[in-house]
């Protein structure tokens, strides 16, 4: 959401190969991202990871970044496809849109991402659209995806997303992923073969798609590379800056000047323990974290007087202890910044917000 508050297509591709370096020292082939549903309520568990509630705009910001990636010989997986919108029930609610809605906003990303920039996979998306499943769908992966849009890679799975992998394999789905024990649903392939119900051609067919997806990650794997960390996290705090979003300026309160604002108050655990992620398996580990008040303090110590008070407690929203020394700070300083936000469990893939 935030490369998103950016609307800046050429710093989106920057990040892209920034993270294509990083899975290249990695040993990743394939990044799973970048994640172009439609934001369509803000109670959306996952919004966090999604571009936009604009599909141009997601679409656009989906190319840049995939062109990003790709251009680093590491390939990308543009999910989930398509109108997972909400994690309540996902694994088999029905999205259930009209031909129009469902082309004009929901399939827009996935079809600016796909002729713009041909990621490497497609990501099948858990849900029934139109009461059929994504997986299992001839509408969305052969009519949609590969004839009209002209998509050359191979179609994914999510996680335990396939629920007729026979089915599946007609639609169009080449590979399923990890969830069910891979030998039970092989048998299925199998038996449908020998049972003349599949026909061993298209199998071929897929599976030559696939190998050609592996050959490409093989022929650009590198067994290191320089992660660039000092570039990167720099890159990282220009995407922050280029990200933030000024609502009002009343009276011209910012940016702060230590004339008007000597004595800073700086309220809200956020500032010592950043979240800047959602909760789930798009999670990862940073390679190097930044702390607000850690920041604010060695580049702005020596002109302001900074105090902090905690506010409140990440691990329990009920506990109001905190609120009567933030309140008192706050009434003896001339500003107070005040970091806001979800804790982790509010927010998360699985589970929609209340």
């Amino acid at each position: 959401s935030s490369l998103s508050a950016t609307w800046d297509l050429e710093l989106v591709e920057e990040v892209g190969q920034a993270l294509g370096q990083e899975a290249q020292a990695l040993g990743v082939h394939v990044l799973l991202g970048p994640g172009v549903n439609i934001k369509r309520s803000p109670l959306g568990g996952r919004n966090f990871e999604y571009f936009s509630e604009d599909p141009v705009l997601a679409g656009e910001l989906a190319a840049a970044y995939i062109n990003g990636v790709q251009s680093q010989g590491v390939g990308t997986s543009v999910k989930h496809y398509v109108a997972n919108n909400v994690e309540t029930q996902r694994m088999f609610v029905n999205s259930d849109v009209d031909e129009r809605t469902l082309n004009e906003i929901y399939m827009t990303p996935f079809e600016i991402a796909v002729r713009k920039a041909q990621p490497w996979t497609v990501m099948a998306c858990y849900n029934r659209v139109q009461g059929v499943y994504g997986t299992q769908s001839p509408m969305m992966l052969m009519e949609k995806l590969e004839d009209e849009w002209g998509f050359e890679g191979i179609v994914i799975s999510d996680w335990d997303a396939v629920i007729d992998r026979v089915e599946g394999i007609r639609a169009g789905l080449h590979l399923e992923m990890p969830g069910k024990p891979g030998h039970l649903t092989n048998q299925l392939v199998i038996d449908a073969v020998e049972a003349g119900e599949l026909d061993e051609a298209r199998l071929d067919e897929l599976v030559k798609d696939i190998l050609r997806i592996v050959l490409m990650g093989n022929a650009s794997a590198r067994d290191s590379a320089d992660q660039k960390l000092e570039e990167h996290h720099a890159l990282a705090r220009r995407v922050s800056s280029e990200g933030i979003t000024l609502l009002k300026n009343d009276d011209r309160v910012l940016p702060l000047s230590s004339e008007k604002y000597a004595k800073v108050a700086v309220i809200g655990e956020f500032a010592t323990n950043p979240r800047f992620q959602g909760n789930g398996s798009s999670e990862v580990k940073p390679s190097r974290l930044d702390k607000f008040l850690d920041v604010v303090e060695a580049e702005y110590g020596a002109d302001f007087e900074i105090a902090y008070a905690r506010g409140y407690d990440l691990g329990n929203d009920t506990d109001d202890s905190l609120i009567g020394e933030a309140r008192e700070l706050a009434a003896s300083s001339d500003v107070a910044l005040i970091f806001a936000g979800l804790p982790q469990h509010y927010e998360s893939e699985g589970i929609d917000r209340t």
